[in-house]
Parts: C-alpha cells; sequence; structure tokens
C-alpha cells in the first residue's frame, strides 16, 4: 500500500473523524482562515467572536466599517494592523465581483478560483487553499507546517519543498474528493500538534511509528 493511504489509515483508525474546519458558515470559514495566519486557533477564535458579537459577521457589514474598528474586533488574533488590510483587501474582492455570495464565488472552477484568490494581496497558497477546501467544499489539499514536517521525517519529501509538489503527491495518490482532503489534513494537524513536534517530537508513542 502506498505510505501516503498507509498515513492516512493508520491516523484515522487512531483517531477518527475530526469533524474540521471550525466555522459555522462558509463566509466565517473565509475570514478564519485569513485571520489564523500566523497565530493558533483560539486567539482566531476570540477574534471572530468579536465579530459575531457586534453582529458584522457579514461581507457588507464588516466591510463598512473604518479599519480602526476593525483593528481593535480583530486584535486577539495578532498582527492585527496587517490582517485588517488583508480583510478589508479580500471583502472589497469579495463583495464587488461575486456581490457577496458564496453561491457565486463556488460558480467558478477550483483552478480559476485558486488563481484569483491568488491574485489578492495578503492571500497566501495555505490561505487559499483553506479557503476553496473549508469555505467552497472544491477538492484541493491543504499543504501546511504540520504536512511538511511529518512527510520530510517519513522520507516522502525534503524539508523546505515547493508547496505545488508536495500538494501534488496527494492529487496524485488520491480520489480528489472534498471529505477525504478535509479529514487527511485535519489528521495531519493533530499529529503534528499532539506527536510531531517541531523539537523533541514523540516518536516512540506517534501512531505513526511503525511506518
Amino acid at each position: 500500500m502506498n505510505k501516503i493511504i498507509k498515513i492516512y489509515t493508520t491516523l484515522y483508525k487512531s483517531f477518527g473523524p475530526q469533524h474540521w474546519w471550525p466555522g459555522e458558515t462558509p463566509f466565517e470559514i473565509m475570514i478564519g482562515a485569513i485571520l489564523t495566519q500566523n497565530t493558533n486557533w483560539k486567539n482566531v477564535e476570540k477574534a471572530i467572536s468579536n465579530i459575531k458579537n457586534k453582529d458584522l459577521l457579514d461581507p457588507f457589514k464588516l466591510n463598512s466599517i473604518s479599519n480602526n474598528e476593525l483593528q481593535t474586533l480583530i486584535k486577539p488574533s495578532g498582527f492585527y494592523r496587517l490582517k485588517a488590510k488583508r480583510l478589508k483587501n479580500f471583502l472589497e474582492y469579495f463583495i464587488k465581483d461575486f456581490n457577496g455570495s458564496i453561491e457565486n464565488m463556488k460558480k467558478l472552477d477550483r483552478d480559476k478560483l485558486r488563481d484569483y484568490l491568488l491574485s489578492i494581496k495578503g492571500i497566501g497558497k495555505e490561505t487559499a487553499d483553506s479557503i476553496i477546501l473549508y469555505a467552497l467544499s472544491k477538492a484541493i489539499f491543504v499543504v501546511d507546517t504540520y504536512t511538511q514536517r511529518i512527510l520530510s521525517r517519513h522520507n516522502l519529501i525534503k524539508l523546505g519543498e515547493d508547496y505545488e509538489l508536495i500538494q501534488s503527491i496527494f492529487h496524485n495518490t488520491l480520489p480528489e474528493n472534498v471529505k477525504l482532503f478535509n479529514e487527511y489534513h485535519a489528521l495531519l494537524v493533530k499529529i503534528g500538534k499532539e506527536f510531531c513536534f517541531k523539537n523533541s517530537p514523540l516518536c516512540d508513542k506517534c501512531p505513526l511509528k511503525h511506518l
């Protein structure tokens, strides 16, 4: 059996379904994907909670507030000045080109969506792919630091390998399925957070040790 498939089946047996990504609506997931850059999810939750408490979790409402007010709301997520600019950039494009509609955005195919998102200042590959997979339900594999670390330690890639090359390993090995890509990425995050630390990984206790 291919090692990529072995890793998935082992993790799924060990941890079960992860029911990821956190978020009540596709728009909330999109906002979360932008805010989670360079921070942990607990801080993002606080920022999103601030937005919800002001009844601003709507593209038109959120875009209508001042930059200073937005910065205050998302301050818990860190780098709030930079992230406020990135959010404003995204919201302006989302409203201008899709009238703030998730359904309108979904009409684009996956690759055109990716090119579009990457053209927005402040949206990188991981953020774009997270939006496409988790908010727009289109099959694309999200590559993050945990993915790179785990695959490099299992001699499947070199650390620091090109994003698209890593992504192609999953696309060429697995059926392009939204639920599968969702679960696999979530399971890699879980093993990364609980066992495959950057320093002093718990290899002896890791469910993947036999691989």
